[in-house]
């Protein structure tokens, strides 16, 4: 009986160790939390940033083909941030030309002769000022090539003060990098190997056999 009652000992003891244990998707919730908590901070720490946007469009002269015009829209899109137009641009933006550079960016349309210029910067006045500033030297440094170019480029908008800023909000932030958490915990769910389920301890152990009889000799009569 003392035998059969330390077994049960153990086996009452392991129970409540092997309940506590933590589940197999725990990486799943953790890492959600942690890129939550993550992008959260980070959207709350970052600088925000604000963009402004104005259009310029090359127009062709008399008697010019207007395909010229498209041409001549890609050519000064890829100039607007070179140094023979920022010389200019930098003074009325009252900023640098490495900061023009880094802060403006253009795009053009391959279906219309516009170049849209885009400044971004950590005020929003600032932002306007330079897409705007950028642009009037563009228009100025078309109409000292009109002759030779044939074709005239015209301020279509100006860039306006923007309201609100184009980063992420830190709600937007939190929301990514909980989502890249969790989608980091199922990975490591993946490829963490499968744990195989451990046997449950015996309760019966081994008895020893009753002793038999002993065999009494028959007399012999």
């Amino acid at each position: 009986m003392s035998r059969f009652s330390g077994l049960r000992q153990r086996h009452s003891v392991r129970r409540p160790l092997r309940s506590r244990a933590l589940p197999r998707w725990w990486p799943l919730p953790v890492c959600a939390l942690l890129g939550a908590t993550a992008g959260g901070v980070y959207g709350v720490v970052k600088t925000p940033e604000y963009t402004a946007t104005s259009y310029v469009v090359v127009t062709p002269a008399e008697k010019a083909d207007p395909s010229v015009a498209l041409g001549f829209a890609q050519a000064y899109g890829r100039v607007a941030t070179e140094v023979a137009v920022i010389g200019d641009a930098q003074v009325w933006a009252g900023v640098s030309a490495n900061t023009l550079r880094g802060s403006v960016r253009t795009a053009t349309s391959p279906d219309a002769p516009m170049i849209a210029i885009t400044a971004t910067s950590a005020r929003a006045g600032d932002a306007a000022g330079m897409a705007n500033a950028v642009a009037r030297a563009l228009t100025v440094n078309g109409a000292h090539t009109q002759a030779a170019t044939g074709v005239k480029v015209v301020q279509f908008s100006r860039a306006a003060k923007p309201l609100a800023p184009s980063s992420p909000s830190a709600a937007l932030t939190t929301l990514v990098g909980g989502c890249a958490g969790g989608l980091l915990g199922g990975l490591t769910l993946l490829a963490r190997p499968r744990r195989r389920p451990e046997s449950e301890p015996e309760l019966s152990a081994a008895v020893p056999a009753p002793a038999g009889a002993a065999s009494v000799p028959q007399e012999v009569g």
